[in-house]
């Protein structure tokens, strides 16, 4: 597995993450201390921020999760991936969106700048 895979896996596994106390570990393996994440709904920074936009995002889409749409695409120290938000009772995906991350040394992600491609009611 790629680096650019990697980082996207643990991405992922942030944003599913079940519970304040596992979204707090995976954020902390997904991303640096002072991490940003902006997308036109969020500009949080740091481990707090970062965890509380995906609990208010898991609040707003109960039973929902994160996917992976397509291949991590990645160059240099930057990688670019899209994404779906899929109904784990019927596989309907009312949003998706496209990121490109910004990565540390260390493979966390240091930046994230999120695109809504499709949003519900739009």
């Amino acid at each position: 597995m790629t680096t650019y895979a990697t980082a996207a896996e643990r991405y992922f596994a942030a944003w599913n993450a079940d519970g304040a106390e596992a979204i707090a570990k995976a954020v902390s393996e997904a991303f640096t201390e002072d991490a940003t994440y902006t997308d036109p709904l969020a500009d949080v920074a740091g481990h707090d921020g970062i965890a509380a936009a995906i609990a208010g995002a898991q609040g707003q889409f109960p039973g929902f999760a994160f996917r992976l749409k397509g291949s991590v695409d990645g160059n240099h120290h930057i990688a670019r991936f899209s994404w779906d938000l899929v109904s784990k009772a019927d596989g309907s995906s009312p949003a998706g969106g496209s990121d490109v991350v910004t990565l540390a040394e260390d493979g966390r992600i240091s930046t994230v700048s999120g695109f809504l491609d499709r949003v519900p009611g739009a």
